[in-house]
């Protein structure tokens, strides 16, 4: 049909002003674009804050909602495990099988897809992450690990994306840096294949590049959107090696579980030789923190020589998990985490700190941060501390 001679004139007249420029509302950039210089800096004066899967103490692990929460507590970092979907997406969740953070075991339409597959050596059986689409995964909510956990936020949270997960740090007003791991990669390799011959580890380092993520560890790329990448698979941190300088951690696990993918014993990848070796290709490593300092009896035995070999070779040391509760505080802390986290930082000096308490260990480093050396430091804060208490007491 032919337009009326003043439909198009009009048409103009509606989007451009008199100087010819577009009416409209005006397009403000989304928070993620602004540019960095109105955003606060990583800090890099302290050990790093960083959220283990969220502020997970407080809301069910791996959603968006434990993430927003870390960042509003003052995460360094927020730290993410990285699983595929039948389908190939990448997702955000710990266990290679949903049975105990989903709902999967109510779900009707689901019912007949538990499987047991080998994973590191033994056979597991359960609803197996890699046996669900993207679209499946999202229809299932999330819920709290633990028992003695708030469970009111059960149900209320869906499972995320890698992509999403890095949406929520680039949005945050400040320079929040990821600390995603490469999950189980040959479980995923075995069980989710990608076009072009492409492995597990290629659609990790693609999904960082495809963000930003670049830049040896302290230089500019890096300082603009900070990351390090983990993994208990030296093979697979070796491999991305040759795809990006991204600074990357070797996760350790208990003494008695060798690595995922060389069979190599605790020992052996903690000795002095192959801590020379594994440097070309890791910033740092990862150790379960009851391996650095060994507890008997729910004590605190005497620490290993770990940190000190590590920082010998330049490797920083980020133990894992620090949680508040009395069931996972040793009795050296008189069930007071910022003890734990005070021990940690100036006895035995680790460079980041994995903790399900975002907030907790944010408020520790803020309150002794303005304690000067000469004070002897965060120790003597306690004590001042608990010495007011001891005296508001006795006055009462």
């Amino acid at each position: 049909m032919t337009a009326t001679p003043w439909f198009v004139p009009l048409l103009f007249l509606l989007v451009l002003s008199s100087t010819g420029e577009t009416i409209g509302r005006p397009f403000y950039p989304l928070p993620s674009k602004l540019d960095l210089k109105d955003k606060q800096p990583l800090q890099m004066s302290r050990p790093f804050n960083i959220a283990h899967r969220g502020s997970n103490g407080e809301l069910p692990e791996e959603t968006a909602a434990a993430y927003m929460r870390a960042i509003e507590e003052g995460a360094d970092f927020i730290e993410t495990d990285i699983l595929a979907s039948k389908d190939g997406k990448l997702v955000c969740f710990h266990d290679v099988t949903l049975d105990d953070t989903t709902d999967v075991g109510e779900r009707k339409e689901f019912e007949g897809r538990e499987r047991t597959y080998e994973v590191q050596g033994e056979n597991v059986t359960g609803f197996f992450v890699v046996d669900f689409t993207l679209a499946e995964l999202k229809s299932l909510r999330v819920k709290q690990r633990y028992k003695f956990r708030d469970q009111q936020y059960n149900g209320k949270f869906s499972i995320i994306t890698f992509e999403e997960f890095i949406a929520i740090a680039l949005d945050a007003d400040r320079v929040v840096g990821i600390y995603p791991e490469i999950k189980n990669p040959i479980l995923i390799n075995q069980h989710v294949k990608w076009e072009n011959g492409k492995k597990f580890e290629d659609k990790f380092v693609e999904t960082l590049l495809k963000y930003g993520y670049k830049g040896a560890y302290k230089s500019k790329d890096w300082l603009k959107q900070p990351a390090f990448v983990q993994s208990f698979a030296p093979t697979s941190l070796i491999y991305i090696s040759n795809f990006t300088d991204l600074p990357k951690v070797l996760l350790i696990d208990d003494i008695t579980i060798p690595t995922q993918d060389t069979n190599q014993s605790y020992w052996e990848i903690t000795s002095d030789s192959y801590l020379a070796f594994i440097k070309d290709y890791v910033v740092g490593i990862g150790p379960w923190k009851d391996t650095v300092v060994p507890p008997e009896n729910n004590c605190l035995t005497t620490p290993s020589d770990l940190v000190a070999k590590a920082h010998a070779h330049d490797l920083q040391v980020h133990p894992y998990t620090y949680r508040n509760e009395n069931q996972f505080l040793h009795l050296n802390f008189y069930q007071d985490p910022y003890e734990e986290y005070d021990y940690w930082i100036n006895k035995v000096e680790v460079d980041g700190l994995f903790t399900d308490f975002t907030g907790s260990l944010h408020k520790y480093q803020e309150w002794t941060a303005a304690v000067s050396k000469g004070e002897n430091g965060a120790s003597n804060l306690l004590h001042k501390i608990s010495f007011m208490i001891s005296s508001f007491k006795g006055g009462v």
